[in-house]
């Protein structure tokens, strides 16, 4: 395997990156990258309920997703992050896929992020934009992302930290004025005691959401060789971002529900409808105000973008240095040492996908979920690698140093993996079931099922190829 870990504080790593990311640096990067104000009209759209099904699951998922990533992260900080931990685990083959997976999805995911961005566009100025020049948007913004992430980590983590400190901004703004509303005008929907009950019937399809909202620990380190301290710092950036995190979820939901009736949320424009209604309530319009609001909205949608573009390829290079993905993966800018390659093709894959899909849909709302979806479930199934990795290392490596090691000894690495994995099958699994409302069954599972099937085809094709060229080439990159 490629040797990750040589470079001291200052020098650069085998991507040409410098150890230049702190602990605060991580906690933002990780904020930026769960805190995803794609989902938050999502969440608020289950209803009251909502709010206790992210507390529920804030405890038995989020929580110990962040201690099993803690482990791992500090005790194997090399760059690759999640293909390391399942290739030390499970071999090079399971790493390679993970890696694959994990990458590809967002070349799906991209596309219905940046909908969202036209979307929460469209509503916040009233604009009138045509199918045709939405969809050449939404591609306008996937190369305006490719191109930052193509310069080093030491400048592009200040646009990832730029949007972690906007995001929070939003939503506190979102909970405020959302709150202000309800208490002039009345509370569009009923907080009382009673609401908050979770209910496993109408609403089981959004809980995927909330989960999928919540990934993302891991994302610093497939930099990881950019990382100062990892073995220090990685478990303190995660513990502050959890907490940061599911307050800004929760308050951002608050300010939607008590401004906006349950059933006039829009999963592509809530936010952006929520802060129009509160603000000719509350500020008689304010309109340079709102319009800000919406500026620094757009802005966080690519600055998500940019903080997992980088999460993912580094993750993906790490197996072309590696040997167990085709060297191409690897290879790195000659001047700012980026995976351009991989960074290249992540913009082709979403712009292919973009334009089918509108090309598909008349709807929005359907574009959105459908490629969503088929983004969620190939981003979800590394994670099925991931969780069991914590407890088959620490079989395998009983003596590996870990500077922070899961709570409670066996029985604790065995609760989070279990709780971990069992959670992440059964969203899958919905996702998979759950067909958006007058989307057709055949071109959902066909995009989202098929989809998903030749992703992990070609993956495991790539591979196949990159260990015959090795092995020809008397390699041990297996």
């Amino acid at each position: 395997m490629a040797e990750y870990t040589t470079a001291q504080a200052g020098e650069p790593t085998i991507l040409g990156e410098k150890k230049s990311v702190r602990m605060f640096d991580m906690l933002l990067f990780i904020v930026s990258g769960i805190l995803v104000l794609d989902t938050v009209a999502t969440g608020a759209a289950i209803g009251v309920e909502g709010l206790t099904w992210w507390i529920i699951l804030a405890v038995l998922f989020f929580l110990p997703y962040a201690l099993l990533t803690s482990e791992l992260g500090s005790a194997w900080p090399q760059e690759g992050g999640i293909y390391v931990w399942a290739k030390e685990a499970f071999g090079p083959a399971w790493g390679s896929m993970t890696a694959w997976m994990y990458w590809i999805n967002l070349a799906y995911w991209a596309p219905s992020v940046f909908v969202l961005f036209v979307g929460t566009m469209i509503v916040g100025w009233d604009l009138n934009i045509s199918q045709f020049w939405e969809c050449m948007i939404v591609i306008a913004l996937i190369w305006l992302t490719m191109l930052i992430v193509l310069f080093p980590l030491r400048y592009t983590k200040w646009v990832a930290s730029a949007s972690a400190a906007v995001k929070i901004l939003v939503v506190i703004v979102l909970g405020v004025a959302g709150i202000t509303y309800a208490v002039k005008n009345g509370s569009a929907n009923s907080f009382a005691l009673s609401e908050f009950k979770p209910v496993w019937g109408s609403n089981w399809a959004f809980i995927p959401t909330i989960v999928w909202s919540l990934m993302g620990f891991e994302i610093m380190n497939s930099a990881g060789g950019a990382i100062k301290n990892p073995q220090r710092d990685v478990p303190k950036a995660i513990a502050g971002a959890a907490v940061l995190i599911v307050g800004a979820y929760m308050i951002g939901m608050i300010g939607i529900l008590g401004s906006i009736p349950l059933e006039d949320i829009s999963i592509v424009s809530g936010i952006a409808d929520a802060l129009k209604m509160s603000f000719a309530s509350v500020f008689g319009g304010a309109t340079w105000l709102f319009d800000i609001l919406i500026v620094l909205i757009l802005f966080a949608f690519v600055g998500n973008m940019v903080t997992w573009t980088i999460g993912c390829n580094h993750t993906l290079a790490a197996t072309g240095l590696d040997k167990t993905a085709p060297g191409v993966f690897g290879h790195h800018h000659k001047r700012w040492g980026t995976p351009d390659y991989a960074i290249y093709l992540t913009g082709i894959v979403a712009t292919v996908l973009t334009i089918l899909n509108y090309w598909l849909f008349g709807s929005r709302e359907d574009v959105f979920w459908t490629i969503f979806s088929l983004s969620a479930v190939v981003f979800l199934i590394p994670f099925l690698v991931m969780f069991p990795a914590l407890v088959v290392l620490r079989r395998k490596y009983p003596d590996k140093e870990r500077p922070f090691r899961v709570p409670g000894g066996a029985v604790g690495a065995w609760l989070c993996t279990i709780l971990c994995t069992t959670i992440m099958a059964l969203v899958i699994f919905i996702f998979f079931y759950q067909v958006p409302e007058d989307t057709p069954k055949a071109i959902f599972y066909g995009i989202c099922g098929g989809g998903t099937i030749l992703s992990m085809i070609v993956g495991w094709v790539l591979y196949l190829r990159a260990k015959s060229r090795d092995e020809s080439a008397g390699g041990a990159g297996s």
